[in-house]
């Protein structure tokens, strides 16, 4: 059964790694692209999204969102993760042929989830505060989302602990209240956090195999995936990148590559721990006890292998049909 998604987001290299598999999966309907800073300004963002809607004649609507933090103040797009404008080496057109829906992201994810209630899937993987502002206009959508799926987050399995911080994964830190209001809401939430997608990892060599099998589409990844390697090679000792945003979508193709763990999740908000990430995942009954809302699903293991060459095939399927 295909899926309908809308996919929030803040290209962000690995985001326009994310977008194409979306795009590429038979089993993905890609029917919107909302933007929110993050990797880049909100206006590097939605220029970014609108170049890849263009570059791949996506029938998605982009659609600009948050450019600041729901109540933090703003600490600034990963520039040296993602370069100057969020693609690494590549600059997307100034002037481009395509134009960005005129509501705001929030809007329109409420208009959207009212309109087919029960038919969409949220797929997240930029800071949070879209979600949370379109909850705190029409608190009703929880009841008419199908699930919201977050990149997002890091709860200790296998050391995974954070990558701003000790404690705090980058989406979640960004923008720490929203990351709350979204994860203590009534609505089914799956946490697929750097527990998993650090566990899956695109070697340079991978890349360069996919480059020589998947065409154009192959090319762009190999080409945009420069900045970012570079930034692993120099400042993480490795040699490729973790899978971040294409392992939420890998979950909405098939879960079954996920093992999840179900329990209410809380994020810390301020103080030198903001955007720490803590689950409950135990059955006692507290003295004080704020986790008792919601049971989401925090991913805690992966099947690496399958994900990759799910990834992969997608990708050269994707080529070959163009």
């Amino acid at each position: 059964m295909v899926k309908k998604i809308i996919l929030d987001t803040d290209p962000g290299i690995d985001d326009a790694m994310a977008i194409i598999f979306a795009e590429a999966s038979p089993d993905i309907e890609l029917t919107a692209l909302t933007t929110v800073f993050g990797n880049a300004t909100i206006e590097n963002s939605t220029r970014n999204a609108l170049y890849l809607k263009q570059k791949y004649q996506l029938k998605a609507d982009v659609v600009q969102g948050a450019a600041k933090p729901f109540l933090r103040a703003p600490v600034g797009a990963t520039t040296v993760v993602h370069g100057e404008k969020g693609l690494g080496n590549i600059e997307a057109p100034e002037h481009l042929e395509v134009e960005a829906d005129s509501r705001p992201a929030y809007q329109y994810i409420i208009d959207a989830l009212t309109a087919e209630p029960g038919e969409i899937t949220l797929v997240a993987v930029g800071p949070l505060t879209n979600l949370a502002l379109a909850l705190e206009a029409e608190p009703e959508i929880v009841n008419l989302v199908k699930e919201v799926v977050v990149m997002g987050g890091a709860f200790g399995e296998s050391g995974h602990r954070g990558n701003v911080s000790p404690y705090a994964e980058a989406n979640i830190y960004d923008d720490p209240h929203a990351a709350d209001r979204v994860f203590s809401a009534d609505w089914p939430v799956a946490i697929i956090g750097l527990d998993v997608t650090e566990e899956s990892f695109f070697s340079s060599e991978y890349l360069d195999q996919l480059r020589d099998d998947a065409g154009e589409v192959g090319q762009f990844i190999w080409d945009v995936s420069r900045y970012y390697l570079k930034f692993y090679s120099q400042r993480v000792g490795l040699q490729g990148c973790h899978v971040h945003d294409p392992s939420a979508i890998a979950y909405v193709i098939d879960p079954q590559l996920f093992t999840m763990r179900r329990g209410p999740v809380r994020v810390v908000t301020e103080g030198p721990a903001a955007g720490y990430t803590i689950q409950k995942f135990d059955q006692r009954n507290y003295m004080h006890d704020e986790w008792s809302g919601g049971a989401q699903l925090v991913g805690v293991k992966v099947h690496s292998e399958s994900l990759l060459e799910l990834y992969r095939q997608t990708v050269i399927s994707f080529s070959q049909s163009r």
